[in-house]
């Protein structure tokens, strides 16, 4: 076995980099302020009771408007929202508003639902961690919609879409 103490830090974002799991796009609304991102860090993190988590950037507004809000959507992408995926990822709210580039309407309690995203759940908030440079938002599901299906956006593919902010 070979354990590499010093320089192990390129070895370690390589590995990452290589890693192909499916982007996902989360939306927020905390009073009259929406937001949205392209998130890539997320997992279901408990069976029973459902609970997912999600991670928000520090470096964007959605995490802003995310401390305030008490619940989250989380919407699942397919290759062929290339358009939502290249809006929510590659713009960012404080210079532009992307739900007006975009069909959505309002869902549950009001939350911001993509209309070119049928796959969707909502979650409210029941737990904030800092994580380094991200929030950990835990959301117990209360409403969700399983429509059309297709692959779902990769990683390897959203790595192509410049971000809105600094990285």
């Amino acid at each position: 076995m070979v354990v590499n103490v010093t320089g192990f830090q390129d070895a370690f974002d390589a590995l990452m980099g290589e890693l192909d799991y499916s982007m996902l796009i989360v939306t927020a609304a905390s009073g009259p302020q929406r937001a949205g991102c392209l998130v890539g860090f997320a997992t279901q993190c408990s069976i029973e009771p459902r609970r997912f988590l999600v991670c928000l950037s520090d470096k964007n507004r959605t995490l802003r408007v995310a401390t305030r809000a008490g619940a989250l959507v989380v919407h699942l992408p397919t290759t062929a929202m290339a358009g939502l995926v290249e809006l929510f990822g590659g713009e960012t709210g404080d210079d532009i508003d992307k739900f007006a580039r975009c069909a959505w309407h309002p869902g549950p309690r009001g939350l911001p639902i993509l209309d070119g995203c049928p796959r969707w759940f909502a979650g409210d908030v029941i737990a904030r961690r800092l994580l380094g440079d991200h929030t950990a938002f835990v959301l117990a599901p209360f409403a969700a919609e399983n429509g059309a299906r297709g692959e779902g956006f990769p990683f390897q593919r959203a790595k192509r879409v410049s971000p809105g902010h600094e990285p």
